[in-house]
């Protein structure tokens, strides 16, 4: 496969539509158009300045694309505030985790209820989340400053979950991590995606994101150039000559 690919709308999550972005007179999208399907891991991956983090950034209303349209389970994102699209099921763990560092594990995963009023349901989520983070369970009282990248990182997801979001965004959950915490973060990915929630991820680490993922989709200079199931993509020479060290580059599509 060598260009996008058109799937079906059936259990489609989320849809961005011929999306085009500027940042002032600089265009950062091109009519870019992807779709997240309900229960999968979708992943968007580029490399830098590629507009990968900008597509997640217009997911949440973070940045307003100049045309184009995002639906989430058929409701439009577009003119609505980043608390308004958290209430309607999106979770976020944001590019360098974003942790209140002088805060405790507990404090900051609880900050991810802070759209809730079910006080009881909160205590049980949180229960439920130090089983599937026991590392958190024990450092629960320590400062989340204080964690390693990849403890940090499992902040950040767990503090996501506490929203019961349906889907949650992952902007580079790998970046700055070791090779330990990075298989580690990712085994956790995976683990949320059997829970029942769907993840759209944005990741530089085409070769191991491509192995949880279930959907892949390349974007260079605001273009999708490829799109494909993951398997598919992490087999393909383009992209292991453009991630994997090799000497071509992907071709560019318009």
């Amino acid at each position: 496969m060598n260009e996008q690919t058109t799937r079906p709308a059936a259990d489609g999550m989320l849809r961005l539509d011929r999306v085009n972005t500027f940042y002032g007179a600089s265009q950062v999208h091109y009519d870019l158009t992807l779709e997240v399907r309900r229960g999968q891991i979708v992943c968007l991956l580029g490399g830098n300045a590629s507009g990968k983090s900008t597509a997640m950034k217009v997911v949440l209303g973070l940045v307003k694309p100049r045309s184009g349209s995002i639906a989430f389970d058929g409701t439009s994102l577009l003119g609505l505030s980043t608390p308004q699209i958290v209430r309607l099921g999106l979770g976020s763990v944001p590019e360098a985790r974003r942790l209140f560092a002088a805060m405790t594990v507990r404090e900051n995963v609880l900050m991810g209820a802070y759209t809730r009023r079910d006080k009881s349901a909160i205590v049980a989520d949180y229960e439920r989340l130090l089983q599937l983070f026991p590392r958190l369970k024990e450092r629960s009282r320590q400062q989340a400053g204080t964690l390693s990248g990849g403890e940090q990182q499992m902040v950040a997801m767990a503090r996501a979950l506490m929203g019961r979001p349906r889907l949650i965004c992952m902007d580079e959950p790998t970046m700055g991590l070791s090779p330990r915490h990075v298989e580690r973060v990712l085994a956790m990915i995976a683990r949320i995606k059997q829970h029942g929630v769907t993840v759209f991820m944005v990741e530089q680490n085409a070769h191991l994101a491509l192995q949880i993922a279930d959907y892949g989709y390349v974007l260079q200079s605001g273009h999708i150039v490829l799109a494909g199931a993951a398997r598919a993509l992490l087999h393909n020479p383009q992209i292991r000559d453009a991630y994997l060290g090799g000497r071509a580059h992907l071709e560019e599509r318009r």
